[in-house]
């Protein structure tokens, strides 16, 4: 029987552990953590529940196949539901635009919110499903480094289509010449931040990730975001997956170029396969003694990180979502401090998630979680403790002044995370939490490939490599591995 070891335990990893143990493979999961999950974790205190990391669920298919796999149907584990409202977005001259899942119904709210022809609004809508119909099949579910991939008929028909896919303009020159509208140029290059980009940088066909959510929809899992991890995990264990907890890996064994095992915890475990489920700059860094790194990734610019509160509050709002978010006066300007000055922005915009607002026993009767974050630089020898009075104090009366509250006297519980605590709990180099950003061609669609050049059987798979962050790729990015091996 074949031995795999995964380092790490995040989504990616979890799934990778799940696919390989289907295969027959003997598993073993190394996790620095007490726990699964990596990004996706949950707080629970005086009666509050948050989940830590992402908090938007979309492509849940990618879920249901994995119980599917298991010869289980997926309705009997795993439970979710589609939102009417995937998003409230809150503008400084305050106008607030709800973001329907249903398109039709989000022209219309859009239409009467800014004064924009639905024509137009429609066929930006049609324009964004035809960029991601024409790609989806190429950059998200193959490997990019691999020549098969270029000698199919469906991956000849996407290059075909290369004129048409805005890869040579920015996001935010994409939107501005088809919506015209700042309020609505300034929503779509808010998908930007979903892969910790800049809008005015990346290029215009990263607008396919607004797809997701005003064509196909969000969703919320019916226990939490959390849910996911258990269901993996325990989807891991009925399959004989072996998990070892406070486990970080030393070293990668590598002998005549091909993987022989893993170090942990003064212990040699023997492998055929290695997939690492980390940053892939501290793979290399830290975990391989090799003298040819892949320095074109290593140097690539690292994407954003995140400034994150938790708040117990003892009120119900009424204004607010689910998904909620506050706009800065001045999006480019705020982009510009964040990575190019690289401080958080003077006027940050603001996401809210509050759970309880679908799952009410995430609060005590009466209160509600909220999970405020807003982006922030990678780490770079910030002093954290001065930044967050500062851009505690900046949120609060931003948020007070949109929703006319007093929310500094309604927290009850606070807990909060910074990039350095980020990097610490994840491995998250620098704390940037989607590796390279994509603000050009090369690190938004040639990513490091999810495997190694140069040694046998080392794999990857998660947000640091591709085919990028966020709960649907790095299911795909475990998926890629599957077909490879």
């Amino acid at each position: 029987m074949k031995k795999v070891s995964i380092i790490g335990s995040g989504i990616a990893g979890l799934a990778c552990a799940l696919r390989f143990s289907l295969k027959g493979y003997d598993v073993n999961v190394f996790e620095s953590n007490n726990f699964a999950g990596g990004k996706m974790s949950e707080i629970h205190s005086n009666g509050f529940r948050f989940d830590t990391g992402p908090s938007l669920l979309t492509m849940p298919h990618l879920i249901d196949e994995l119980i599917s796999l298991c010869g289980k149907k997926p309705n009997d584990y795993f439970r979710y539901k589609k939102l009417s409202e995937n998003c409230r977005y809150f503008y400084d001259d305050g106008v607030v635009i709800r973001g329907f899942s249903n398109p039709d119904k989000f022209v219309s709210e859009a239409k009467k919110k800014t004064g924009t022809d639905g024509y137009i609004i429609k066929k930006y809508l049609r324009t964004i499903k035809f960029m991601y119909l024409s790609t989806y099949f190429i950059f998200l579910e193959k490997s990019l480094h691999k020549i098969s991939t270029y000698l199919s008929f469906r991956t000849f028909i996407s290059i075909l289509k290369i004129p048409f896919l805005n890869l040579f303009t920015t996001m935010n020159s994409f939107n501005q010449s088809r919506l015209k509208n700042k309020k609505l140029v300034q929503l779509f290059n808010r998908f930007a931040t979903y892969n910790g980009s800049n809008p005015y940088k990346a290029p215009g066909i990263l607008n396919v990730i607004s797809y997701l959510e005003f064509n196909q929809g969000a969703f919320f899992p019916e226990k939490g975001m959390f849910s996911i991890v258990q269901l993996l995990y325990d989807l891991c264990n009925e399959n004989n997956v072996k998990f070892h907890f406070n486990s970080p890996v030393n070293k990668i064994e590598v002998e005549n170029k091909k993987v022989v095992g893993v170090f942990s915890n003064g212990h040699f475990y023997d492998s055929d396969i290695v997939v690492s489920n980390i940053d892939v700059f501290y793979v290399y860094k830290k975990l391989l003694n090799i003298k040819n790194l892949p320095v074109n990734y290593l140097k690539q610019e690292r994407s954003t990180s995140a400034l994150i509160f938790y708040w117990g509050i003892s009120k119900k709002t009424q204004s607010l979502s689910l998904h909620n978010i506050i706009f800065s006066s001045d999006y480019e300007k705020e982009f510009k401090q964040l990575t190019e000055e690289c401080k958080i922005p003077d006027d940050p915009t603001i996401y809210i998630n509050i759970t309880s607002k679908i799952k009410a026993d995430d609060s005590p009767e009466n209160c509600e979680n909220l999970f405020v974050m807003v982006n922030a630089p990678y780490d770079n020898s910030h002093n954290w403790n001065d930044v967050i009075t500062k851009t505690k104090k900046i949120i609060i009366k931003k948020i007070n002044d949109t929703l006319n509250l007093d929310l500094e006297s309604l927290i009850v519980f606070e807990e909060i995370l910074d990039p350095v605590k980020i990097e610490k709990k994840t491995g998250s180099y620098l704390g940037s939490l989607y590796g390279s950003s994509s603000n050009n061609m090369t690190s938004a669609f040639f990513r490091h490939p999810n495997f190694s050049n140069d040694i046998k059987d080392l794999y990857f798979c998660g947000g640091s490599v591709h085919p990028g962050g966020g709960i649907p790729l790095a299911l795909n990015s475990a998926k890629i591995i599957d077909s490879l091996i």
